[in-house]
Order: structure tokens, then sequence, then C-alpha cells
């Protein structure tokens, strides 16, 4: 289906990667993989014919239709929510255009042309409209929505409607990336069941390792300018790294070792005439050896110790009576909760069910309209928000910043916590007025993570982390003697640090008292998301 051949790519003098090779067959579902930087979404543009390689080919059957779905969407202008998934607004108009002009061209055997003839029929299909409904609602829609302008809508959602024209087009390829940035929990799941079971092969870029530990069964990694390719999925493939990491470090040793034997000998009687041609011999088989370059050791989650933030009483915090409404639509009414000290809970439920209006007055960041918000002894909260800039000073730099958090920490380590969450080399000298929005929001997460409060309330810490961030922060929040309460959709980050599930829906909180296998057991969550493949 698609086969990359010794491709190289240079940008800025710098190489991503060189003598790259990979082969996706039909139906094979696989995972781009590597460090933020190192090349993933570069690819994808290649195989996109949205930039050029320096060297190498990539060849696809001529017959393979490819959907494509980037990590932020175009501007929308008056399209319903409908329309983008049909492919009505934009897409079909787009592809009649192209067509048009492949066949004035006289060029109609070619792949563009029988690439985009197939898309067009897969959206002029009189069945389009009812599998739009079908992958919108899978997706976490509601039929009042369908009609809806997309402009009024967040660009999470207007992003899940692209990706339901996707699925409705059903393309040999699919080409993901970070598919699941803008999902809640059942979505997610709907989707992970979908991809599942879908025919075609799948590529896809993605931060979430449960997601790819269920759908993958090939992962290419991106590291040290290479391609290099695992079978299995994404647990399976940090074994077989760190195996494959030991067998050259040992091919290594062994060389070196072979190579100082051969010198030493060459050394010690080069001068002898008896014995000078046999280490002249022994110098000529170091230069006919095939040298084994050091390994570098694959990069692992940083560990750092995390301060313990001053014991709080036996109730960290709770709402009585609590009843929360923006205008006309009611979000709460009568909502008790207690929050007891040391527990981590996890917040989830469909988008817009009122996760985040939670958090915010369990921080007293929003006023209610009635009830009672009451603090546990000694409560000192702490609330990461993604959109929270507020608590930087625009003067002082990164390192600045987090020193500042916490005064008795060392430089040295303030870097290495840095590093860990993607702040490298000459990024710590940043004035935090020139941070970006993600860096901002990770910058913030250092600081809660240096100088933790005993009520750390964390609305989607996640975003904006590559793997291996994400790992570091949960091995630091698995140590945190607090009470943490938190909303995620990455389902790994869930599983090792919830003890508690609060399920929010309708103004209603279900609580189930367990972690997330055991609030899946009880709800019937994955259940759900199964049968909405099937329901119409």
């Amino acid at each position: 289906m698609l086969t990359i051949r010794d491709l190289k790519k240079t940008i800025g003098g710098r190489t991503l990667f060189e003598g790259a090779c990979m082969q996706i067959n039909y139906g094979e579902k696989v995972a781009l993989v590597g460090p933020n930087g190192a090349g993933k979404s570069t690819l994808f543009s290649i195989l996109l014919k949205l930039d050029d390689a320096d060297s190498g080919a990539v060849e696809r059957d001529a017959w393979t239709m490819i959907g494509y779905l980037p990590q932020e969407s175009a501007p929308t202008g008056n399209e319903t929510v409908m329309e983008i998934a049909t492919g009505r607004s934009a897409e079909i108009p787009e592809l009649e255009k192209k067509l048009h002009a492949l066949e004035k061209a006289g060029t109609v055997d070619g792949p563009e042309y029988l690439e985009a003839h197939a898309k067009f029929e897969a959206l002029s299909d009189p069945q389009v409209e009812a599998k739009a409904k079908k992958m919108l609602r899978g997706l976490g829609y509601r039929e009042t929505d369908f009609d809806r302008p997309a402009r009024e809508m967040s660009g999470g959602w207007i992003m899940r409607a692209h990706l339901a024209r996707l699925l409705v087009m059903e393309p040999d390829l699919l080409l993901l990336d970070e598919p699941t940035n803008h999902l809640d929990l059942l979505s997610l799941l709907w989707l992970q069941e979908y991809l599942k079971n879908y025919s075609g092969a799948l590529l896809m870029i993605s931060h979430d390792r449960q997601f790819m530990d269920e759908i993958v069964g090939t992962v290419y990694d991106i590291a040290e300018q290479k391609l290099d390719s695992y079978t299995g999925n994404y647990t399976s493939y940090l074994e077989q790294r760190e195996a494959h990491y030991e067998q050259r470090c040992a091919a290594y040793k062994n060389q070196q070792k072979e190579i100082k034997a051969l010198q030493e000998f060459a050394d010690r009687f080069r001068a002898n005439p008896s014995k000078a041609s046999q280490a002249m011999s022994k110098l000529k088989q170091i230069e006919r050896m095939e040298l084994i370059e050091k390994p570098l050791a694959p990069k692992k989650p940083f560990r750092f110790q995390i301060p313990q933030p001053p014991r709080g009483g036996s109730r960290a915090i709770s709402l009585a009576d609590i009843s929360m409404a923006y205008g006309q639509h009611q979000v709460y009414k009568g909502l008790n909760l207690e929050i007891e000290r040391g527990e981590r809970t996890v917040l989830v439920g469909p988008n817009g069910a009122g996760k985040s209006t939670l958090l915010k007055i369990l921080a007293g960041v929003i006023e209610f309209q009635k009830g009672e918000r009451k603090l546990g002894h000694n409560a000192k909260i702490g609330y990461f928000s993604q959109q929270r800039s507020e608590n930087l000073d625009a003067q002082k730099t990164v390192l600045e910043e987090v020193l500042h958090s916490a005064p008795t920490m060392r430089e040295d380590e303030a870097r290495a916590v840095l590093g860990s969450f993607l702040f490298r080399k000459d990024d710590i000298y940043k004035k935090t007025e020139v941070l970006s929005g993600g860096e901002k929001s990770r910058l913030n997460l250092v600081k809660f993570l240096v100088d933790p409060p005993n009520l750390l309330l964390m609305d989607e810490p996640t975003t904006h982390l590559d793997i291996l961030s994400v790992e570091s922060l949960t091995l630091a929040l698995e140590k945190y003697e607090g009470t943490l309460v938190f909303i995620s959709h990455d389902v790994h980050f869930i599983r090792q640090l919830a003890t508690k599930v609060l399920h929010i829906n309708g103004g209603h909180v279900a609580p189930y008292p367990g972690g997330y296998d055991y609030y899946l057991e009880k709800s019937g969550a994955q259940g759900d998301a199964r049968a909405a493949l099937t329901a119409q």
C-alpha cells in the first residue's frame, strides 16, 4: 500500500532522519513515535506531498485513498456540523474542481485523479448522511448539534466533525495526528473500538500509550536519525527497544574489548622483528572491522523527589447543596460532595457535562448561586488550568520562575525537572512573556510539582506533553501525599493514578470508589462504546 525507501530529510542543517524505510500493508495499524522535534509531523507532510524529502522515495498503490486528520482544523465559515461531516461545505466542491482540472489536463489515469474520484464517490453515496450521523453520535455529538453552525463550537468539536468526515469516507489509509486530543473518555473509547475493527490501514502519531496499546500492531520509532520498526503494540515496543539497546551495548563492549586486545598485541610486538608481521596483521584486522557505534540509551522518564505538602485535615473539601447555572443553563442543582484527604479522584463524563465547572467550584475561582463550599483544616489549594498564565511573572525567565517557586532547589535540579517537561537548552532563559500557550501550561505544571499544595486540582494536565513527560508527571504524582482531583482523557494516566472516579452527566455526580477499571466494570462505559458502534 505504502512504501518508503531510504528517505532523508534535513531542516536548518539538522538531519531528522536518513536511510528511513517503512512499509504499510493493507489493514495494518501502525504508530509513529519519537520525542518532540524528532520529525514525526515532517514525515507525515512528506507522505502527503506537502513537503519534499532531500532524497529517497515514497511509493504508494495508485488506487490507495488517503485520509488525513491534522492536529488543528482550518478556520470555519458558515457551514454546519453536518455539512462538514458529509463534505458538502468544502470537500465535495474542492474535489469537483480538482477532477475537472485533471480531466482537462488529460491525466485521468494517475493516482491523484483516482484518489480524488474515490473520495468524491464516497461522499456522494446516498447513505452518506446516515453514516455521518452515526459517526457524529459516536464522537459525542447530540442530534440537536447536527445543524448548528460549526463556528459556534470550540476547536475541539470542529475537529470531531472533520474526523467524522474521514470515517465516513473510509479511506484505505488513515493518517491521524494526535486524534485523541479533543475527545472525552466515552468518545475516545468509541473511536478506539471503531479503529480496532477498521478494515483500512492506519498510521498515527499519538501521545496516548493506552490508545496505541489497544490498536496498533507495529511501531516505528524515529530516534538517532533512524527509523526503526518493532512488531507489537506500544508496551511491546518499549520492551523490545530495551532488549535491542542491551544487545547493542553488549556487541559494542565485546568489539571494544577485541580492539583493545589486538591493539595491545600490536603495541607490544611491533618493534620485535620476529613478531612484527603478526603485529601489523593485528592492526589491519582492526582496520577491516566495521566499527559499532556506542549506542545511546533510550530516553526514560525523569524521576525526581517531589516535596511533600503540609498535612491537611481528614476532609480536604466539601460542597453542600450547590446550585450553579450559566444564564438559563443549569449545570448543578443541590450538589453534595466530599473529598477526603489522600484521595486521587478523576472526573469523567461527556464534554460539556460540567467537569471543568466542578473543578472551578472546588478551586473557588467561580461563584455559584446557592450552597456552601467548605475547605478542610489547613487546606492549601493549587488549581492548574490550561488557560491560566496570570501566575507567571512576565519579566522572569523560565528558570527563575521555578527557582522562585522552590527557593531550596538547586539550579541543576531545576534544569533537570524543566528538561523532563520539554524545556531544553536555551529554552530555560526565555522570558515567560514570550512563551506559547503550551509552554506556559507546562511551566505552571512544573511550578506545582516543585512546591505542591496539599489539595491539587488539575484540568487536563497532560495536554502539550509527550509520552516521556506524561510518564514523568505520573511518577511524580504517584508519590504525592496530598489530595488530587483531576480531569484527563489519557487512560494510562488515569489508570496509574485514580483511586476514585466521579462520573458527571446531566448535573448528576455518581461516585465509583475504585480505580478506572472498577469504574468501567460497574458503569458499563466500555460496553456503551461498543454498543454505539452498532447503533443507527
